[in-house]
């Protein structure tokens, strides 16, 4: 174990990640950063993307940036740029409260939001923030979140639990623990029960989610949209010229295979 960081420091450059290239968190020393560390920018979120993973939220977040909502924030933000974050956003889904300003300072837009968030409070704080819930066919969206986000969690999850327990993972390697945790509590335990397994059960929890948005999120602040239908619909909602350039296409499902390859025998 003692080679552990030689070895991800070797990986992080194979690592295949088309928005961050190299940059791995775990050799920013501590762990810190810029933004845990806290300088305010003043920058208002105007954004918020309330679909489930595997519903095109990479492709989003670049989408996003070109049309000038940059930074946008998204769940791999944790493992390049904020580990610390994990923490956080575990005790708001418990309901602390949250420093919406702190922690999306310096952010114009967001892809990630803990399942399961109360969002109202965004809703208040933010008079003028849009929503855009993706949507997927739900057939294809968990056999997607199956291959990719459930099976990487299920090889991983218990080998982080049995290296943290034996005592091997290093004080700069517990935000990966956090990170994993996150995952773990709002996703697979308080959103789908333990239950993902179960296709039916699963595929009504995500349909049972886009109708609860729907019926929180006033239908003029709401866009409702699928990666496939492009530039227009999102432009004439967010009321931004059009780009004359390719929609982004990043994060399929098999370039997360190839990553879940080359990850898990270093852990």
């Amino acid at each position: 174990m003692k080679n552990v960081g030689l070895r991800y420091l070797a990986l992080a450059g194979s690592l295949p990640n088309p928005t961050y290239g190299s940059r791995c968190f775990i050799f920013q020393g501590d762990g810190d950063s810029l933004h845990d560390r806290y300088v305010r920018t003043n920058t208002m979120i105007k954004v918020a993307v309330l679909g489930f993973g595997r519903t095109g939220t990479m492709s989003l977040k670049a989408a996003l940036e070109k049309l000038g909502f940059d930074k946008c924030y998204h769940f791999s933000n944790m493992y390049f740029d904020h580990p610390r974050h994990a923490a956080k956003w575990l005790a708001t889904s418990r309901g602390q409260t949250i420093d919406w300003e702190r922690l999306f300072d310096g952010y114009r837009a967001t892809t990630y939001l803990p399942p399961g968030l109360d969002i109202s409070g965004l809703l208040t704080r933010y008079p003028d923030i849009r929503f855009i819930l993706t949507i997927r066919d739900p057939e294809r969206w968990y056999r997607s979140t199956r291959d990719t986000l459930y099976e990487y969690n299920r090889l991983t999850w218990y080998r982080v639990l049995v290296l943290r327990g034996l005592g091997l993972i290093k004080p700069r390697l517990e935000a990966v623990y956090e990170i994993w945790r996150l995952q773990q509590e709002t996703l697979w335990n308080n959103t789908f029960h333990g239950r993902f397994h179960d296709k039916e059960f699963a595929i009504s929890v995500y349909e049972g989610r886009i109708e609860e948005i729907k019926r929180t999120v006033p239908s003029e602040r709401l866009l409702v949209y699928a990666i496939k239908e492009g530039w227009e619909p999102l432009c004439r909602f967010l009321e931004v010229p059009e780009p004359d350039t390719a929609f982004p296409r990043l994060n399929d499902s098999d370039s997360f295979i190839d990553m879940r390859k080359t990850v898990l025998p270093w852990i």
